[in-house]
């Protein structure tokens, strides 16, 4: 591009390659002007097994490209992870920020966990501190504990700084063990954490400051291992609501459809259950060979022993009165409107209203009148607790009397008497009260 001239550097063309710059400002591309670099991003990236970590395969194998999600930039790997090597694996896409966490001089601490199979003491694993030589290759000190056993396997977490390839499967088969699964669980401080497979997230930028700042000291490499940032927790996203369309409004002259009711149906009560009046008698003449019915009782029938009892004579009615048939129950009958109660009639009682009476104080003279206090059944122990509580200071918000305005104290006596003694002559009385 130099010598096609397409370079400059403020407006003169750049004719050697031989230029160094402090800076990109006033660069320009066939008059472009070249921005600066983009700040330096970090992600995080949970490999699964059966993936390359390469950009292309001529066998054709799937690699981790072919599968990280789209909105990336342009991203590098920071380390390798074997095809069946699954964990985490950091992208970025600042090269000297990749070559600063590779490069082994740093000591930026990797762990794994490893399963395996066979047989191996934990004395075995602690002589790896020293370090081992595996066919010519020199392999530095490597942290390696049993985190537990399952069967006949085993799982083991070991921490490294070198990360050579295939360092960690190499190591466990020069122990004559057999590793099944090998996983990647953190690279310096960022952990793999519950990141699903797949899936990318980026690390904040205030993080990666701060991982940077620590790491350019001297010997930064394990305490920006051990730095400690807040991970954030997963939380999937809700569904959106399916949007609720508004009923269609109907056209003018439709007729709508029937709605249910919704009023309210009170619940009746049935009414009580009236006696049965006996039917009216059968007033017929009684023939000759008139038998009388079975199981009702006929007035106007001839009892079983041929005599007729004699009819009683009804009662006397006033003109416009009805009379009951006998047996039937005669009811009072209600007056009209209008219409007023005679003064042989009884009156019906009304049903009681109810009425709120509120509750009403008790006047002053109505109430008991409140006993004697009782006197103190223990006058010794009382006037000691009074003397105890005369000898404490007071409290604050205590109730305390103040003290009295007395006599003016001259003399022995406090005032009364003779004053005191003179040099020479005789001693006063004493006071009131004293021997």
């Amino acid at each position: 591009m130099i010598a096609e001239g397409r370079i400059a550097l403020n407006g003169v063309t750049i004719d050697t390659p031989a230029t160094l710059l402090t800076s990109l400002a006033g660069v320009t591309v066939d008059g472009d002007r070249v921005e600066a670099p983009a700040p330096a991003r970090l992600f995080r990236y949970h490999k699964t097994a059966g993936l390359l970590t390469a950009e292309f395969d001529p066998a054709g194998r799937p690699t981790i490209y072919d599968r990280l999600p789209d909105g990336l930039p342009r991203v590098m790997p920071v380390g390798r992870l074997d095809l069946n090597t699954e964990g985490l694996l950091l992208l970025t896409n600042d090269g000297e920020l990749k070559r600063e966490l590779e490069l082994p001089a740093t000591g930026v601490e990797r762990s794994y966990r490893a399963r395996a199979y066979g047989q191996v003491t934990q004395a075995q694993l602690e002589e790896l501190m020293l370090g081992i030589e595996i066919e010519g290759i020199r392999y530095g000190s490597i942290n390696a504990n049993i985190e537990r056993r399952t069967g006949a396997n085993l799982w083991i977490e070991m921490t490294l700084t070198e990360g050579k390839n295939r360092e960690v499967r190499r190591v466990l088969e020069h122990l004559g063990l057999q590793v099944s699964r090998l996983i990647r669980t953190r690279y310096g401080p960022f952990y793999l954490g519950d990141l699903p497979g797949g899936d990318v997230d980026e690390i904040r930028p205030a993080d990666l400051q701060t991982f940077r700042t620590v790491l350019s000291k001297p010997g930064g490499g394990k305490a920006a291992s051990n730095l400690q940032f807040a991970v954030r927790a997963r939380v999937e996203a809700a569904p959106r609501p399916e949007p609720i369309e508004p009923p269609a409004r109907p056209r003018r002259g439709a007729v709508e459809p029937e709605r249910p009711s919704t009023r309210f149906t009170p619940r009746v009560t049935p009414p009580a259950a009236r006696p049965v009046r006996n039917p009216e008698r059968s007033e017929r003449p009684v023939r000759d060979g008139d038998r009388p019915t079975r199981g009702r009782r006929d007035d106007a029938a001839t009892p079983r022993g041929g005599v007729q009892r004699p009819e009683r004579p009804a009662p006397s009615a006033r003109p416009g009165e009805r009379v009951a048939p006998r047996g039937a129950v005669q009811r009072p009958e209600r007056p009209g409107p209008g219409t007023r109660r005679r003064d042989g009639d009884a009156e019906q009682p009304r049903a009681r209203e109810g009425r709120f009476t509120p509750r009403a104080t008790p006047p002053r003279n109505d109430r008991p009148e409140r006993e004697e206090p009782r006197g103190v059944a223990k006058p010794a122990r009382a006037a000691r607790a009074r003397a105890h509580r005369d000898t404490l200071e007071p409290r604050r918000g205590d109730v305390t009397a103040r003290p009295q305005a007395g006599r003016p104290t001259k003399g022995p006596s406090g005032g009364r008497g003779k004053p005191s003694v003179k040099p020479g002559g005789k001693p006063g009385r004493p006071p009131r009260g004293q021997k």
